[in-house]
């Protein structure tokens, strides 16, 4: 797949400007943003997919799956990852399936909005709490102990958990992130390209690196815990960052990359997606103009009907 850049002219309003979570607003924006405080677990519900022009996995677009929602945990160093799976019913005995990562200070709900809609094509959504991502995680695990690479290995033990499924298809396994989560995802899938058919990276933060480093000079200026964006974290989390190359870490991963950005983001300029672009082998930049760091409203629907092109033409049928 070519490299391509597209633009989109909209006229949504950006949201304010938000943390690295990238879908964590304000309380009175969290319904706009599609998150819900309390979702109902193991209820069968029917979710209607999204206005698209494409992108609905191959079968008939005017279908809307139903869906279940599960608690599943996967486990870390004896440390357990909590999660809630969006289970399409009627789609299939094993499905494609989507692993959705939050970002800084978020958690799984974050995810809600994507996998409802993806739950309605026929795919599996697992949308889970990093370790420590945040104080009210789910998750074991605190925030003064996590990094980009305990996050990663959260992740890992969850792609283990999520191969092992009945109801998911090992062989189609895609990795979705936003933010800080977008960051993982993508060192993630580098370091598992056999085992991970996609990427789909929504304003992913490769700031991360450059922020440690304008902060710190060494590691030795770096406090044992200090204050950042709006929770504390431990020294770890800018330590490992200082000699860290990640645009070296992701360029590993050859197959093709999905990266959805908005032009006015505040928190990850735009620039740090155009620069992934160039050390892919194989990826595609979708622009949404003048949407901030977290998509919502038509800049979401838009964003939505983009994963689900990108899933239906890169699903592995053999």
């Amino acid at each position: 797949m070519k490299k391509k850049r597209f633009f989109l002219i909209s006229c949504g309003l950006s949201l304010l400007a938000l943390l690295l979570n990238g879908c964590v607003a304000q309380s009175n924006d969290s319904a706009s943003l599609g998150i819900h405080s309390d979702p109902v677990l193991m209820e069968e519900k029917t979710a209607l997919s999204p206005s698209s022009e494409g992108g609905n996995m191959g079968r008939d677009e005017t279908v809307s799956y139903s869906y279940e929602t599960r608690e599943l945990y996967a486990e870390r160093d004896e440390m357990k990852i909590y999660g809630v799976a969006y289970i399409s019913q009627g789609a299939g005995e094993k499905m494609p399936a989507v692993i959705f990562s939050h970002g800084f200070g978020g958690n799984y709900q974050v995810g809600t909005q994507y996998a409802e809609a993806l739950a309605a094509k026929g795919y599996v959504v697992y949308c889970f709490d990093f370790c420590g991502g945040s104080p009210g995680s789910r998750s074991d695990g605190s925030t003064l102990e996590m990094s980009l690479f305990t996050e990663q290995s959260d992740l890992e033990a969850v792609i283990r958990m999520m191969q092992n499924q009945p109801f998911v298809d090992s062989g189609n396994i895609f990795l979705m992130g936003t933010s800080m989560g977008g960051a993982v995802s993508a060192i993630t899938a580098a370091a598992h390209e056999e085992e991970i058919q996609g990427a789909i990276l929504l304003y992913p933060a490769f700031v991360l690196v450059d922020d440690a480093k304008e902060r710190f000079d060494s590691a030795a200026d770096i406090p044992d815990t200090y204050y950042h964006m709006w929770m504390t974290v431990g020294r770890t989390f800018a330590e490992d960052l200082l000699d860290y190359d990640i645009y070296e870490a992701i360029s590993a991963y050859k197959k093709d990359v999905l990266l959805i950005h908005g032009d006015a983001d505040s928190i990850v300029p735009l620039s740090y997606s155009e620069r992934a672009l160039e050390v892919y082998d194989s990826a595609r930049l979708e622009i949404l103009s003048g949407a901030g760091h977290g998509f919502y409203g038509s800049d979401a629907e838009q964003a939505i009907t983009w994963i689900l092109e990108y899933l239906n033409t890169h699903i592995n049928r053999n």
